[in-house]
C-alpha cells in the first residue's frame, strides 16, 4: 500500500496516497517499521518552513491586529494555504462567524484540522484539503468570502503561485468589497556589504578552482539581524503588487538607480514589506541585532566587491515571472 501511495504522489494524486498511506497505518497498527516509512515518506511533502515561521511576533501581531479590524461577526473568511491553522483561529478568535482553511498539502490539512478541534474551533473553521484553485465559492464556501487571509509569501515575495491564487480568489470567490489580508506587496533593495570572507577557490591543493565559483548559488539566506551585513544605500521598491487588484501582473522586468552611501560593496540586499491594511505593516528590513523575522534577506553577491564614494549610482535590475524572482547589478565587471 505504501508503494502504490508513492506511485499516486508521483502521478499528482497526493490526496489519494496520504489516505492511502493512513489506511495501511490502521490495518498494521503495530508495525513500527512500516509506521517510520510512512512518516518519512509523508513528511518530505511537508516544507520545513512551518516549523519556523510561525514564531514570528511581529508578523503574527501584525496579521491579528489587521484581522480584528476586518472580521465582524457577520464574516465569511477565506484562508489560503492554511498550514498550521494560525490565521484561521485567529480570525475565529477575532468574531468571525464561519472560516474556511483550505490547504494543498494533505499531511499538513489534515493536523490543521486537528489543531483547529484542540483549540475549540471546529464549530467555525473548516479545513479543505485543496489548492485554492480548486475551490468553489457556493460549494466549498457557502458563498463567496467578506475577508481573505493568505500568507504565500516567500523570502523573494513572488512565491509558488502568490499571485495566481490572489487573482483567482479576487475573480471567483470574494465579494467585491472583500478585505484582503496582506493588501499589498513589495520588494525592497539596497545596496550593501557583507563582512564575511568567502572561500577564495583561485589555490586548493595547488589548483586553481576559481571557475567553479561562477556556480554558487545566485543569492544567500541572511538572518534579518545579521551583524555582518550592513546596507550602503536607501532602499528602493524594485516591484509592488496590489493582492486585492482584478488586473493579472504580467512577468517583467525593470531598473533603478541606488545611491551608495560609499565604501566597499559586495552585493544587492533584497527583503520584503507587507501592507496588511490601512494601519498594519510588517517589514523585514536588515538591522543589526533585529529581532527574528519569518522571512530571510536575500543577499545577492557581486562576483568581485567594488570600492564606491558617496553619491556613487550603481544600477540596479530585477526580474520575475510571476513565480520566482531575479536580481542583479551593473558593476563594470
Amino acid at each position: 500500500m505504501l508503494a502504490l501511495a508513492r506511485m499516486m504522489a508521483e502521478d499528482g494524486q497526493s490526496a489519494k496516497a496520504f489516505d492511502l498511506c493512513q489506511t495501511a497505518l490502521r490495518l498494521a497498527p503495530g508495525d513500527g517499521k512500516l509506521a517510520a516509512r510512512i512518516r518519512s515518506f509523508v513528511n518530505a511533502s511537508v516544507p520545513a518552513w512551518h516549523f519556523g515561521i510561525v514564531f514570528d511576533e511581529a508578523r503574527n501581531a501584525a496579521y491579528e491586529a489587521a484581522l480584528r479590524r476586518a472580521v465582524t461577526s457577520d464574516s465569511r473568511v477565506l484562508e489560503i494555504g492554511c498550514g498550521t491553522g494560525l490565521f484561521a483561529m485567529m480570525a475565529a478568535r477575532a468574531g468571525a462567524g464561519s472560516v474556511v482553511a483550505c490547504e494543498r498539502t494533505p499531511a499538513v490539512a489534515n493536523k490543521a484540522a486537528e489543531i483547529v478541534a484542540r483549540n475549540g474551533y471546529a464549530d467555525r473553521i473548516r479545513v479543505i484539503a485543496k489548492h485554492s484553485s480548486e475551490l468553489d465559492a457556493e460549494a466549498d464556501l457557502g458563498g463567496r468570502a467578506d475577508v481573505l487571509v493568505s500568507e504565500l509569501i516567500g523570502n523573494r515575495l513572488v512565491f509558488e503561485t502568490v499571485l495566481s491564487a490572489h487573482e483567482h480568489a479576487v475573480r471567483d470567490l470574494l465579494k467585491p468589497e472583500a478585505r484582503i489580508i496582506p493588501a499589498r506587496g513589495v520588494v525592497r533593495v539596497a545596496l550593501g556589504h557583507d563582512k564575511r570572507k568567502f572561500p577564495n577557490l583561485t589555490n586548493i591543493a595547488g589548483f586553481d578552482l576559481s571557475p567553479f565559483e561562477s556556480l554558487a548559488p545566485t543569492a544567500a539566506d541572511y538572518s534579518v539581524g545579521d551583524e555582518l551585513l550592513t546596507l550602503r544605500s536607501d532602499a528602493a521598491d524594485l516591484f509592488s503588487f496590489d493582492f486585492a487588484s482584478t488586473k493579472h501582473f504580467p512577468a517583467a522586468e525593470t531598473s533603478l538607480d541606488c545611491v551608495s552611501t560609499g565604501g566597499e560593496i559586495n552585493g544587492v540586499a533584497q527583503w520584503i514589506a507587507l501592507t496588511l491594511d490601512e494601519t498594519a505593516h510588517y517589514e523585514n528590513r536588515p538591522t543589526p541585532g533585529k529581532k527574528y523575522s519569518a522571512w530571510a534577506v536575500q543577499f545577492y553577491r557581486f562576483a568581485r566587491p567594488i570600492q564606491t564614494i558617496s553619491g556613487q549610482t550603481i544600477r540596479i535590475h530585477g526580474a520575475h515571472n510571476r513565480e520566482s524572482l531575479r536580481i542583479w547589478a551593473d558593476t563594470g565587471m
